[in-house]
């Protein structure tokens, strides 16, 4: 287990990795909602995408005609991040350049995650700034996953567990091609509206609501509890899982992986944005569980 730093308010406890700066626990009432990290199905938890999300096409990202390998989702998941404050609620980790991040993405920048709790909340503010001379072309995506089923029920088709957004959304997603690769084919989702029956044979990939209307989510058991997932500035968002393993994972996006026929400079990839030299962007994250 990786050095974590734990913060906690009343009940509330959660456990964040220096490595990734990843959430690796959420206790509300002494219960835990964030998923184990079993790596018999998926060994992470709550991982912070950066500066890409998803795949890039063969690998590797193109910078002034130059290529740099880069892992899908960046590589912000696997860096040890630095503590700069903490508090017994709260605490602030800082990722910055290295001589290893600079081989895959040649700029110089600054990457906060600061995590706070408060009565069944574990809330993130998140600022990218850019400290080098040149535009920084960025994404950021929060990917955490939660038991499932997490209060009561089965997880199967008419289970009643479902995904119920804020809004009503396309009922439809790129399929993904092989690589991780984005295709401009649609299939459809059994979407309801807002409401998202949950069956785990949906998941032989990622649902993607690319520009949703949506600003939250909520995973809802049977029961009435739910999971909700806030997003402040993260136009897309997913739900994951694979068919036969006991979590769900609700993200959120600021990009998305390459479309398969892209083969442009980082800077010309969809949604990848473009922040200036000396200034900063700031989004944020809010899970919060609500009780039956």
């Amino acid at each position: 287990m990786s050095e974590t730093i734990e913060i906690r308010s009343g009940s509330t406890r959660a456990a964040i990795a220096l490595h990734g700066a990843e959430p690796v626990s959420w206790q509300v009432e002494g219960n835990e909602y964030l998923w184990s990290g079993d790596p018999a199905h998926w060994n992470r938890h709550a991982p912070w995408l950066f500066p890409v999300v998803g795949a890039s096409a063969g690998g590797e990202v193109f910078v002034a005609g130059r290529r740099h390998p880069m892992p899908q989702h960046g590589f912000a998941r696997d860096s040890r991040f630095t503590v700069v404050e903490q508090a017994p609620d709260r605490v602030r980790l800082r990722l910055t350049e290295t001589p290893e991040t600079l081989t895959r993405f040649p700029f110089r920048f600054r990457l906060d995650i600061a995590a706070r709790v408060e009565a069944g909340r574990l809330a993130f503010a998140c600022e990218v700034a850019n400290t080098d001379t040149a535009p920084l072309p960025y994404a950021l995506g929060f990917h955490p996953a939660f038991p499932w089923p997490f209060a009561g029920g089965e997880r199967r088709a008419g289970g009643g567990y479902a995904v119920r957004f804020a809004q009503a959304e396309r009922p439809a997603a790129p399929e993904v091609g092989p690589g991780g690769l984005l295709l401009r084919t649609e299939r459809s989702v059994p979407l309801d509206g807002d409401t998202l029956p949950l069956d785990p044979a949906l998941f032989t990939e990622a649902l993607v609501f690319l520009n949703a209307q949506s600003r939250s989510l909520r995973f809802t058991a049977p029961s009435g509890a739910a999971i909700r997932l806030e997003a402040e500035d993260f136009p897309h968002l997913a739900v994951w899982t694979k068919p036969t393993a006991p979590f769900l994972s609700l993200e959120c996006w600021t990009g998305h992986a390459d479309w398969a026929e892209f083969s442009g400079d980082l800077a010309e990839r969809d949604s990848q944005r473009l922040l200036a030299p000396g200034t900063s962007a700031r989004h944020g994250v809010v899970l919060a569980f609500e009780a039956a």
